[in-house]
């Protein structure tokens, strides 16, 4: 039993981190069904797309990058040839003898298989026999967009998020077989064992390394089975989690020398160990702290023995080759001296302020629990990861059903909020015309505009804008310019924005009953106010505004968007003094940093208000607010003004 004191520090750090870090047990559950419809939703007949890592299990934190898994459907992975063959999908046999645990080399069995899934290209031929190579196929999903090979994965120039492509074998594999029976204690329950085993296992392209066969094989996953471990934690078990993952990114990793020999992956598998052999009632509030040095104690001493088991095959042992010399001894003398602390030791991260959870703040949990669902939907690893949603309207049918198929009404409102953000996409790239009486431009213009009109759900405005945008491109511009003043009317000051700042307004909006009862679709779309994205190549994006653009995508703040084609609807209808005002009002946003977060956005606006100067005639205006979003944001690459100064001349 834990002291009073400990007790205490323990329910004052929990609840900090509800507030602060985490989020509370109503958040991450958000988080996670969120997750899991976009996956849903993005899947088709050939992939399965799985969020995985710190967000997929619904951990949002400093720090955290996107990890997302493409399992492909048109190969599946057996560990016998007693299976019926599809022609349509390759199948390959696990032979796992001589390498090490928890890798595999993965043997082609039907060589005529399918032509069109190219399957022999992505294979090595030993001896007459074929063998999925794990450098080939992370070669085969190279692009621009992750041009770069990265452990398993491809990922982007900036190193913000890992695609891993991997394989799936439906069945519960020989060398996992002994955790079946292992654990006799409550965690995990029946119910959620048998979700992981059948679920199967996931192969990714990745072999032992120095091994003679590298490239030949795979590291075998246990990713969602992983996912759904921490899905059954109690919350407090999943702040123990957090903490740990707290105290090496902003603590042990430091240390320059012991940088690179831990990762979270480690402190996940301790942390189900712990799980599996304490009762499950240990898990409560005010036991935090006594768990998370529970945890410290046990990292120290896999560590001091170079063994860490992995959870589902304890025979491979995570810290081999890994835990030897200097580094090692570095390490070890590092987390002594954290242990010497006690729970303090958490304190050296700045995440972490000591007065704040020791001092408890006089604002409702009911106020956080508002504010957090916002932050959720807002928060950048979900931006990111929005933007992977499919832009091409040939599924939408088929989502349709989908959502329509679910009992929750939770579920069904979820499906609609991402089905309105992928209609975002989707209507940017649908072909339209200006009305006339041709038949095809007419069924062209309808399926466009219901599309528009489905993206008006994501949030207040943004999908307004974008309905403007496209009557601006159909030459009605009086029905643009009604719908761009009745958005506008939204953009008020209690609406949020991009990395809000909570004001005195949106503290009090927060505590009403009537916010506080609202599903984070209802808040969205009632408090939530997105910039307008155009997407490369969009049909909706005014020509005036593709100066020095070129046919990239590019994001505007959303008030200055709306001032920006105000004054495009009058410049076409040749309304002189509307021109003028709202050019004022345009400057007068900008001035005022009104709904703009960055200095990127910053500069956007600048460079859209040049653009408008230039269209009138004024090049010395335009060139000298051109040289203001130099100032404010010099990345070549991303700023447009370098590009459009020489165009103004």
């Amino acid at each position: 039993m834990a002291e009073p004191a400990t007790q205490d520090a323990s329910i004052a750090l929990y609840q900090y981190l509800c507030q602060e870090i985490v989020g509370s047990e109503e958040n991450v559950k958000a988080r996670r069904m969120m997750n899991t419809v976009r996956d849903y939703l993005e899947s088709d007949d050939n992939q399965s797309i799985i969020t995985s890592g710190s967000f997929g299990e619904g951990l949002e934190m400093r720090g955290s990058d996107l990890d997302l898994m493409f399992a492909m459907k048109y190969i599946e992975v057996c560990e016998d040839n007693n299976v019926p063959l599809n022609p349509d999908k390759a199948y390959f046999i696990i032979e796992a003898d001589e390498i090490q645990p928890g890798y595999t080399q993965l043997h082609l069995q039907n060589k005529h298989c399918n032509k069109k899934l190219n399957i022999l290209e992505i294979c090595e031929e030993i001896g007459g026999e074929y063998y999925c190579s794990n450098f080939r196929i992370k070669q085969r999903f190279i692009n621009e967009f992750a041009p770069i090979i990265h452990g398993p994965c491809t990922s982007d120039k900036k190193g913000v998020f890992d695609i891993a492509y991997c394989l799936h074998c439906k069945s519960w594999i020989r060398q996992a077989h002994q955790w079946i029976k292992r654990s006799n204690n409550a965690w995990p329950g029946y119910d959620v064992k048998q979700s992981i085993i059948t679920h199967g296992v996931l192969f990714v392209p990745i072999g032992v390394k120095g091994s003679s066969k590298e490239d030949l094989e795979w590291r075998i996953s246990f990713s969602v089975g992983e996912r759904l471990l921490i899905y059954a934690f109690t919350h407090t078990q999943l702040l123990c989690y957090a903490l740990m993952k707290i105290l090496l990114k902003d603590v042990i990793e430091n240390d320059l020398e012991s940088k690179d020999m831990l990762c979270t992956y480690f402190m996940k598998t301790i942390l189900f160990w712990i799980s599996e052999e304490v009762p499950l009632t240990t898990w409560h509030p005010a036991n935090l702290i006594s768990n998370f040095i529970k945890c410290m104690k046990r990292l120290t001493y896999c560590v001091e023995n170079s063994d860490c088991p992995h959870y589902f095959i304890p025979e491979n042992n995570l810290f081999e080759n890994k835990m030897k010399g200097h580094a090692q001894e570095t390490l070890l003398k590092k987390l002594k001296s954290l242990n010497s602390y006690g729970w303090k030791c958490i304190l050296f991260s700045n995440q972490i302020n000591k007065l704040s959870f020791q001092i408890q703040s006089e604002t409702p949990t009911l106020y956080y629990t508002c504010y957090n669902s916002l932050k959720i939907v807002v928060s950048p690893t979900a931006f990111l990861r929005d933007g992977f949603i499919p832009s091409t309207p040939s599924s939408f049918e088929k989502e349709v059903h989908m959502m329509q198929s679910f009992k929750s009404s939770n579920i069904k409102y979820l499906c609609s909020f991402y089905m309105s953000k992928m209609c975002h996409n989707r209507c940017q790239v649908l072909p339209f015309d200006v009305m006339d009486n041709n038949k095809s431009f007419y069924k062209q213009y309808k399926m466009c505009i219901s599309h528009v009109l489905l993206n008006t759900r994501e949030d207040a405005v943004s999908g307004w804008l974008m309905l403007a945008s496209f009557f601006y491109k159909t030459k009605q511009f009086q029905i643009a310019l009604d719908i761009l003043q009745y958005s506008l009317l939204k953009c008020s000051p209690e609406k949020i924005y991009n990395d809000f700042d909570v004001s005195n307004i949106h503290n009090e909006i927060y505590r009403l009953n009537l916010f506080m009862q609202m599903s984070i679709v209802q808040l969205t779309k009632l408090l939530l106010v997105n910039e307008v994205l155009f997407i490369e190549n969009s049909l909706f994006t005014p020509n005036e505004l593709l100066i020095g653009k070129n046919t990239t995508g590019f994001q505007i703040p959303p008030v200055v968007y709306a001032h920006s084609l105000r004054f495009l609807c009058h410049y076409q209808l040749n309304n002189i003094c509307q021109c003028q005002h709202s050019l004022k009002d345009l400057q007068l946003t900008i001035e005022e940093d009104y709904f703009i977060a960055e200095d990127s956005e910053k500069a956007s606006s600048y460079n859209i208000l040049g653009i408008i100067f230039h269209l009138v005639g004024d090049r010395a205006s335009a060139r000298q607010v051109l040289m203001k979003s130099i100032e404010i944001y010099q990345d070549v690459d991303c700023n447009s003004a370098y590009r459009m100064l020489p165009l103004i001349g």
